[in-house]
């Protein structure tokens, strides 16, 4: 009995700890994905601006040049606006709004700046377009202190949890 007693308390404990440490790595995702999304951003950039390519070749070469974990959303977006014709920039953005949510972990804040960058991609001169870039740098530069301090203070505390919840009902159920 004192064995299987043991083992229900080891499997408690564990338990918990993963849940706890899936909880934090939320926030590590988050912090790892603005940081490429940023470079996709930079390579973007370079392909509107100076390499002059039309919007749908410059998302393939992103997806071609950027980190496949981001860049797939670009390749998403090119996808949409070569089979909706009738749709904008914008509209594109919209469609990856979920995968935005759950498949990189951004928060609401991130998702509203990206949509707002989607609104004004493809719609003025060059000049303009570069002005975007740079506010939409300075942002995703905010966004990403933001996410680091998020992953300092919100990490450790649900790795800590978990273990300590897990010790927690080991404790009251014995």
């Amino acid at each position: 009995m004192l064995i299987v007693k043991t083992i229900a308390c080891l499997v408690i404990i564990l338990s918990s700890s993963i849940l706890g440490f899936s909880y934090s790595r939320i926030y590590n995702e988050r912090l790892n994905n603005l940081i490429s999304f940023q470079n996709c951003i930079q390579i973007l950039e370079t392909e509107i601006i100076y390499g002059s390519n039309p919007l749908p070749d410059a998302l393939n070469e992103l997806y071609n040049k950027g980190n496949k974990k981001v860049s797939y959303i670009f390749d998403e977006i090119r996808k949409y606006l070569l089979n909706n014709k009738n749709s904008n920039v914008y509209d594109g953005f919209l469609h990856i709004v979920s995968e935005l949510k759950e498949g990189l972990c951004f928060n609401e804040q991130d998702i509203e700046i990206i949509l707002s960058f989607g609104r004004s991609l493809g719609i003025s001169n060059r000049t303009d377009q570069e002005k975007y870039f740079k506010v939409l740098q300075v942002q995703l530069k905010a966004q990403q202190r933001e996410a680091e301090e998020e992953k300092i203070k919100n990490g450790k505390m649900y790795k800590s949890l978990g273990v300590l919840i897990g010790f927690g009902i080991v404790l009251a159920l014995y």
